[in-house]
């Protein structure tokens, strides 16, 4: 069971992890900020928000680099690693299983349409969605988390 204190310090990690995505986060370092051990704090993270803290990491950074592609002017691959990504492929094959397309044709798109809407607005209903809840493989991921082999539910556009 989870008290109170360590939903306390979840979140400590958690609002780390979206204030610094760009940085190299691992679990390890994540579970020093919650004080507690890397396996407790993987365990935590996920019975109290659904997902692994590499999971949660990913997401904001495909949130943030959707922000980016959207705004236009710099390259996949720079967005890649604005956002902390290392690897060009495996930002663009989690970008591809997150948002339904890849990141090239995402920033190819016209968003002209949602050009009207505040970016918390638009922050809403272009946030990455996972189908099938918090099912995955278990296997361990390069930065000491483990990656999730869901299916990707594209996101609607903003309603105007």
């Amino acid at each position: 069971m989870t008290t109170l204190e360590d939903l306390a310090r979840l979140r400590r990690a958690r609002d780390l992890m979206d204030r610094a995505y760009a940085e190299p986060l691992d679990v390890p370092a994540l579970a020093r900020v919650a004080l507690m051990s890397a396996g407790h704090f993987s365990r935590s993270f996920r019975a109290a928000y659904g997902e692994t803290p590499y999971s949660y990491l990913m997401t904001r950074r495909i949130e943030r680099a959707k922000a980016l592609l959207r705004r236009g002017g710099m390259s996949v691959t720079e967005v890649c690693f604005a956002v902390g990504c290392t690897s060009l492929g495996s930002f663009s094959s989690r970008f591809t299983e997150l948002v339904g397309v890849s990141p090239s044709a995402y920033r190819d798109r016209d968003h002209a349409d949602g050009a009207d809407i505040p970016a918390c607005v638009a922050k809403v209903h272009t946030r990455p969605v996972r189908s099938g809840g918090s099912v995955g493989n278990g296997g361990p991921a390069r930065d000491g988390g483990s990656v999730r082999n869901g299916e990707a539910t594209p996101v609607p556009p903003p309603v105007a």
